[in-house]
């Protein structure tokens, strides 16, 4: 099955020092590493996806700082497509659908931050879009979240949202994927 790798969102502002810090990112961006790897040596097509805010009062993601710049442990490496996406869903008013398209994709996995956010709306969107949806558990990560004067940990609100996403597709860890797709390549004649 045709299959991208989307790397969503793995920027400057998540980790620690930045605006927005996530709960252990730099381990969800290590594994996403690891398949972005994969699909390099293997020749595998693979997008990253960076975020910019369009609001002039944007707290983190501004336009122009180096915040916004995608982290160093996923790289992007010259030459690779990158989307510049504005709102959670990484389709929306972006050019990711037709680079899909042009590459005759039939199956998306999704790496990221955060998972209650972004990596929930490219989720849902793409299944909605009638490809076929893996999300890298392990290669995601999120935040504590309030609500009230209640207080989620981020390790209950990623596990809560990657269950509601198993409705929209395949939750694995990375070397699950991984060893997914190896077989995969093996049946091929």
């Amino acid at each position: 099955m045709k299959t991208a790798l989307l790397v969503i969102d793995i920027q400057k502002d998540y980790f620690p020092g930045g605006k927005y810090p996530l709960v252990e990112p730099l381990a969800a961006a290590q594994k996403a590493y690891m398949l972005l790897q994969c699909f390099r040596e293997h020749g595998g097509h693979h997008i990253h996806i960076q975020h910019i805010s369009l609001k002039p009062d944007a707290p983190f993601f501004i336009r122009g700082d180096s915040g916004s710049d995608i982290h160093d442990s996923a790289a992007h490496f010259e030459g690779e497509p990158i989307v510049y996406k504005h709102y959670p869903n990484s389709f929306r008013e972006t050019n990711l659908m037709e680079i899909l398209k042009e590459w005759g994709m039939e199956r998306v996995i999704i790496t990221g931050m955060m998972t209650h956010m972004c990596v929930d709306a490219t989720t849902r969107a793409a299944a909605d879009f009638g490809f076929k949806v893996i999300i890298a558990e392990d290669a995601c990560a999120t935040r504590d979240l309030k609500y009230g004067d209640t207080t989620i940990p981020a390790e209950h609100v990623h596990k809560a949202f990657l269950a509601a996403l198993k409705s929209y597709g395949d939750v694995m860890k990375s070397e699950e994927v991984i060893a997914l797709l190896a077989g995969e390549m093996n049946r091929q004649p």
